[in-house]
C-alpha cells in the first residue's frame, strides 16, 4: 500500500525564516450571522490548558501570561473538574479577600482560594450552539456578563457531560472588529463578596 504514496521533497530551511504568530493565521471574516462554532474554541482540536487546584496562585499567573491565555481549568489529584480561574480572578479582588479572611500572604494563595468552582458554572450544550449564530453568543454572555462561556456535550459511553468548547468575549470581539465592553465588573468590595457567597 504504500507504494502508492510517493515522497514529497524538502529544501534547506532559508535563512530568513519566521515562526508564525498566531494573530497572523488566516481566519475568515466573521459577522453576527455567522456560524457560533465559528468563534468557539474547540477543545477536541485545541488542548485545554489546566492547573492542579493546590498550585500557587503565582504560578499559576505564570503560566497563563507565558501562554498568552486568561483562562485555566482547575483540575484535582485525579484530573477532574473542580473550577475554572480567569485573569480577573488573579487580577481582581479575590486573592485580596482571601488574604484578609484568612490571614494568608500573597505567596501562599492557591488556585483553588480565587477560583470559580465547578457547582457556580454554567454551560451551554453543543446541541445548543450547532444552529446559533455569532450574534445568539453576543446576547448571551451580554446577559450572563461574563468574560467565558463552557459548551458541554455528552459521552455516549460514560453518560457524562465534557467541556469540549469555550466562548470568549475578547476573542468574538477580534473576530468581529468591534468592541464587546459589556462585562459587568463588581464596584464595590461588599458585592464582590456578596456575589462570590451568592453567584448560582
Amino acid at each position: 500500500m504504500e507504494s502508492q504514496f510517493q515522497s514529497l521533497p524538502t529544501i534547506a530551511l532559508p535563512q530568513e525564516t519566521d515562526l508564525i504568530r498566531l494573530d497572523a493565521r488566516p481566519r475568515r471574516s466573521v459577522a453576527m450571522d455567522s456560524p457560533a462554532l465559528e468563534v468557539m474554541t474547540d477543545l477536541k482540536t485545541v488542548d485545554p490548558v489546566s492547573v492542579h487546584e493546590d498550585t500557587p496562585l503565582d504560578d499559576a499567573h505564570r503560566e497563563m501570561v507565558s501562554r498568552g491565555i486568561r483562562l485555566l481549568f482547575v483540575t484535582d489529584d485525579d484530573g477532574r473538574l473542580t473550577g475554572l480561574m480567569t485573569a480577573t480572578d488573579v487580577l481582581g479582588e479575590r486573592p485580596m479577600q482571601c488574604m484578609l479572611e484568612h490571614g494568608k500572604r500573597h505567596s501562599d494563595v492557591l488556585v483553588r482560594d480565587v477560583m470559580t468552582p465547578r457547582a457556580q458554572l454554567e454551560a451551554l450544550k453543543l446541541d445548543d450552539i450547532a444552529n446559533a449564530k455569532v450574534g445568539h453568543m453576543v446576547a448571551t454572555m451580554k446577559r450572563l456578563g461574563r468574560q467565558h462561556a463552557l459548551v458541554v456535550e455528552m459521552n455516549r459511553d460514560t453518560g457524562h457531560y465534557e467541556v469540549c468548547g469555550l466562548f470568549s468575549t475578547s476573542q468574538m470581539a477580534r473576530r468581529l472588529g468591534i468592541s464587546l465592553n459589556f462585562i459587568r465588573v463588581p464596584q464595590a468590595f461588599s458585592e464582590i463578596q456578596h456575589s462570590l457567597l451568592h453567584e448560582s
